[in-house]
């Protein structure tokens, strides 16, 4: 049982604390700075873990108790407004609500090397970041941070730095009298076991006498934070969890918020407050759940600490800004997190955007700042918001049933994972074009035929058909339509130009109007709904049966909000019909389209809610290929971890201690194994993250030391000390070994074949 001393419980009782049956102590509701014990109250802070007054056990159910049960995460539900936080202050950058959302990211230099580390960090500088951090493996490096600061001011830059700490608790405390900031890690920062053997604990008791060496860990780097007045970021990461928090709390957004709440506690007892907590992971899913849990017990327990958000190892490219977006995005969209960084497999200068432009995103949505924002969400009908972001559970909608007179596969129109509905015009049907609309849908071809393959677009949708007269034009539909593509068509453009076995598409107020009614070609009937309709209209989605509802808010309304109210009343409705959001897009940049599409239905993905994309470009000019978009549109369902349609890539960012060259490895890997759908590889430049990220993916590649790496199978080393230039193809040979491989398809050669129509 943890004890107080005296004097601690009597200067508890002082500041409107008290204490629980099991000994801890707790806050009765206070702010964060009455909540820690000031000087004034106490001859000294605390000395030992048996002092502190640690938050109330969640596992006992003692934090309820006492505190009242988990409630709102977000300042409004209704409505983007930050979360009010205090401001934390690194030198001359400041954190929190009242402040901008500070850019940053991270060098990848090694940082011995001075001069090239002072020349990128200048670089991102320049490129507009507001903090950079870097690596402090040891004290050579720590030696090094003070000569990149005094680098960097000699040359007129004041960006502050942050010194990435692992394993190194005494190291911490001597790079804090160079740089303005540290993060440390809970999982190694004094727990460096990473033997994932199972522990036993007895009981609690068990658990909470371990937190000394944690104490006595921390507590010197928080005195001297607090004495030369430097902020801290307490940065769980889900693929680094201590062994300790592992047997205790699971691999879980749990274990990673208590983890976190552990060392916070520390900093209180210390009353220092001038930190941020982090809750990152490669899976945008847990990284999402775990900053809602955290900011939910932050708003009990009355603490107002900045959020820094980012999605951890999220790779390069689309993808990579796709993961971010749909992580950062969705906690941003609720007003969520302070300072930002997009964790790319990319040079940092080239971080900037993305995390500019989600941040800028962020900012446009503030009701308080933005009177069209404003209005939009203040138009959205009145609503109850139920979910439970404590966990996940996706709503999945009803497959269609083909019936016995279909003349087609109606059950193949959707996917019960995820569906990509591709957007298609007349013209791409030719005779000419027809080929290689089949091959930009992503089906396969056997003798100018095609059939789907694992990434084919479900169904297409199409807003006018070829004229009943062009022949190969609706030839190259049926053929379609007979291996279970969809064509989903607005009813009034069937009634003017009929094609057998069509989706009909109508609008909900005429679906309503009509009973139902769809064109004699039409075998069934989608609905468009675009949240201006009322709970009662909306209802009838019930009785109307529709195949599917392509979710496409109205332009006055806010697109978040009008869909949750949307999912609210299809859950009190009982309603189950597959749901397809509807992005529309006219812009012509790849990573514009990534991030809006991440953040503004990846918002959605995230709570489970939703069954599909259809990206439509509209506008005079379509500015990608049909390819583009269809694989854009799978890229969101991976990366929502609800459809596997490729190689799922974890790789990280690259730093100073990163022991082959992540960008060039991580293309070599990707050339090799990137056409396995369902497989997880993660590519890590060293240890630190490496065998922890590995809960995530089925296969790992570790540098260990320089030129040699580690091949893992989930957790477990398998193969120990490989050369580099022979890594790549022993992944290979170890994917074969566990029956997880297939060849790569060789390109199909045209053949020229007629065809009978």
């Amino acid at each position: 049982m943890v004890q107080v001393t005296r004097q601690y419980a009597a200067a508890a009782t002082a500041l409107g604390l008290a204490l629980s049956a099991e000994g801890f102590t707790v806050p009765r509701r206070q702010s964060s700075s009455s909540a820690a014990i000031s000087s004034s109250s106490l001859d000294a802070y605390p000395t030992s873990a048996s002092d502190v007054l640690w938050t109330p056990s969640w596992k006992s159910g003692a934090r309820d108790e006492q505190l009242g049960p988990l409630g709102r995460y977000c300042e409004d539900l209704y409505s983007v407004r930050r979360r009010p936080t205090r401001t934390v202050t690194c030198g001359p950058v400041k954190f929190g609500s009242e402040h901008p959302i500070v850019r940053q990211t991270m060098a990848t230099t090694d940082t011995a090397n001075v001069d090239a580390s002072i020349e990128q960090i200048m670089r991102c500088a320049d490129e507009g970041f507001d903090l950079v951090r870097i690596t402090v493996q040891g004290k050579r490096e720590a030696n090094a941070a003070m000569q990149i600061r005094e680098g960097l001011f000699k040359k007129g830059y004041t960006i502050p730095l942050c010194a990435d700490m692992h394993f190194q608790p005494k190291v911490a405390q001597l790079v804090a009298e160079a740089v303005e900031k540290i993060r440390i890690n809970p999982g190694n920062f004094a727990d460096g076991r990473k033997d994932f053997e199972d522990k036993v604990y007895e009981s609690e008791a068990d658990y909470v006498a371990e937190r000394q060496y944690l104490f006595d860990a921390m507590v010197p780097l928080v005195e001297t934070c607090k004495r030369l007045d430097r902020c801290m970021r307490i940065g769980t990461n889900h693929g680094s969890l201590s062994s300790r928090v592992l047997s205790y709390y699971g691999d879980t957004p749990r274990g990673m918020v208590e983890s976190a709440l552990e060392f916070a506690d520390i900093c209180r007892s210390q009353d220092y407050h001038n930190f941020v907590f982090s809750m990152k992971a490669s899976n945008p899913l847990v990284m999402v759940q775990s900053y809602r849990l955290l900011a939910s017990e932050m708003y009990r327990l009355d603490w107002d600490y900045p959020l820094h958000l980012g999605v951890t190892e999220a790779g390069e490219g689309e993808d990579g800004r796709m993961k971010s977006a749909v992580g950062i995005g969705t906690l941003l969209a609720d007003g969520l997190g302070d300072t930002v960084r997009v964790s790319l497999t990319e040079d940092p200068e080239f971080e900037y955007k993305p995390c500019n432009r989600l941040s800028e995103m962020a900012e446009a949505r503030l009701a308080a700042k933005n009177p069209g924002a404003k209005e939009r969400q203040e138009a959205v009908r009145t609503y109850v918001d139920t979910r439970d972001v404590t966990s996940y559970a996706r709503r999945v909608g009803d497959l269609p049933v083909t019936a016995a007179d279909d003349k087609v596969d109606v059950g193949l129109f959707l996917n019960p994972n995820g569906s990509v509905i591709s957007a298609v015009n007349p013209w791409m049907l030719s005779a000419d074009s027809a080929p290689y609309l089949y091959k930009e849908l992503g089906f396969k071809t056997a003798v100018g035929m095609p059939f789907k393959d694992v990434a084919t677009s479900d169904s297409i949708f199409m807003r006018t058909l070829p004229e009943a007269d062009k022949k190969d034009e609706r030839t190259a539909l049926r053929r379609m339509m007979e291996v279970g593509t969809g064509v989903i068509v607005p009813a009034e453009e069937l009634e003017r130009n009929p094609l057998d076995n069509t989706v009909a598409l109508m609008s909900l107020e005429d679906a309503v109007k009509a009973d139902g009614k769809i064109p004699d070609c039409a075998i069934r009937l989608a609905i468009e709904i675009d949240g201006s309709e009322d709970d009662e209209t909306i209802a009838k989605v019930k009785d109307l049966n529709p195949l599917m509802v392509f979710i496409s808010i109205a332009d006055g309304l806010s697109q978040l909000h009008a869909s949750r109210r949307i999912f609210e009343i299809f859950k009190s409705n009982d309603i189950n019909t597959p749901a397809i959001h509807h992005f529309k897009t006219t812009s012509d940049d790849s990573n514009e389209i990534a991030l809006g599409l991440g953040t503004k239905v990846g918002s959605l993905l995230t709570d489970g809610n939703g069954d599909g994309i259809l990206i439509e470009q509209v506008g005079e000019t379509a500015n990608f290929s049909v390819d583009f978009v269809r694989n854009t549109g799978f890229s969101l369902l991976q990366g929502c971890r609800m459809r596997n349609t490729k190689t799922e890539f974890v790789s990280c960012p690259s730093c100073g201690r990163t022991l082959f060259d992540l960008q060039e490895t991580t293309a070599s890997i990707t050339e090799a194994t990137g056409h396995l759908p369902g497989v997880t590889i993660a590519v890590m430049g060293c240890i630190v993250n490496g065998p922890g990220e590995m809960a995530d993916a089925d296969f790992g590649y570790v540098g260990t030391t320089p030129g040699k790496v580690d091949l893992y199978y989930g957790k477990e080393i398998v193969r120990k000390g490989i050369k580099n230039e022979d890594a790549v193809g022993e992944l290979v040979e170890l994917i074969k070994s566990y029956d997880m491989w297939q060849d790569k398809e060789e390109e199909e050669v045209e053949e020229e074949v007629a065809v009978a129509a």
